[in-house]
């Protein structure tokens, strides 16, 4: 089997549509994928109506999380997108994602790059918007080469020129929410040190002791020594260990399938989880 659990689509900041993930997901192979896109479930809905059979859905969200002054993300799986609390949280993440961007696009414009709340909505094209659209924005006005060139100091990065905060859920609550809605939680590459300040691993026990199920290992932003650091702490830990793209479409580099998830992990994932429960494709058109 080959598994991905961790997808975007244009319901937040990737660029193929629910439905074309779910097709693109078939077409290289995948047997499981997963949509996390930031915050949001809307996706939801397309990507099960469109789900080619043999490609099996785990529904999912990436939550944006703060702790120590370190943001952080958090991968939920198969948690009740219906269950209050959790839905109130992620409505208050979202709804402060507008007056964030355009905080940024002020910024830019002080610092001379044009960037306008037109062309961000533009891009977003009715996802949730983030970092990413405006870092589009600065490549179609050539200020960078790419996305990931953005995610500096000198733009976009934690703490850079141009960077503003959001509503950031804590995490032992975001921990604490997903698991009453019958959740699986897993930090999202956590060693992704190019992103700005990591947590600290005295923090991940932390986690781990809250209920935090497993770490994000095989990752695009992680080396080689970083992989294996964090295998050893999520061994010392009992966490489960996953790979995923985080695919964003033509946004990012990275292809569908890059790195994958033991069979036997994403087992332990359904096996823990109570909310809800992987969708299997049934030839959507």
């Amino acid at each position: 089997m080959r598994i991905d659990l961790h997808c975007h689509s244009t319901a937040s900041d990737g660029t193929d549509t629910p439905a074309e993930l779910v097709r693109n997901a078939a077409a290289c192979g995948l047997d499981v994928v997963a949509l996390t896109d930031h915050d949001t479930t809307r996706g939801y809905a397309e990507a099960i109506a469109a789900l080619p059979g043999g490609l099996t859905l785990v529904t999912g969200a990436e939550l944006s999380c703060r702790v120590d002054g370190v943001s952080m993300h958090l991968l939920a799986y198969l948690f009740d997108p219906e269950e209050p609390a959790l839905l109130a949280e992620r409505e208050l993440v979202r709804d402060d994602r507008v007056p964030r961007a355009k905080g940024m696009i002020a910024k830019l414009g002080a610092l001379g790059v044009p960037v306008t709340w037109e062309q961000v909505e533009r891009i977003a094209a009715g996802g949730s918007v983030g970092r990413p659209h405006v870092a589009t924005a600065l490549v179609e006005l050539g200020v960078v080469p790419t996305v990931s060139d953005a995610f500096t100091e000198e733009w976009l990065a934690d703490g850079g020129r141009a960077y503003v905060e959001k509503h950031e859920t804590d995490p032992f609550e975001a921990i604490r929410l997903v698991k009453a809605a019958g959740g699986v939680c897993v930090f999202a590459h956590p060693a992704a040190a190019k992103r700005g300040r990591t947590v600290p691993d005295f923090r991940i026990a932390e986690l781990a002791e809250a209920g935090l199920d497993g770490i994000e290992v095989d990752h695009m932003d992680h080396d080689t020594d970083a992989r294996e650091r964090l295998r050893g702490l999520a061994k010392e830990l009992d966490l489960l260990v996953t790979g995923s793209s985080d695919y964003h479409g033509s946004r990012k580099t990275v292809s569908l399938g890059a790195y994958t998830t033991d069979p036997e992990v994403y087992g332990e994932i359904t096996r823990r989880a109570t909310g809800a429960f992987p969708v299997p494709g049934a030839g959507g058109a």
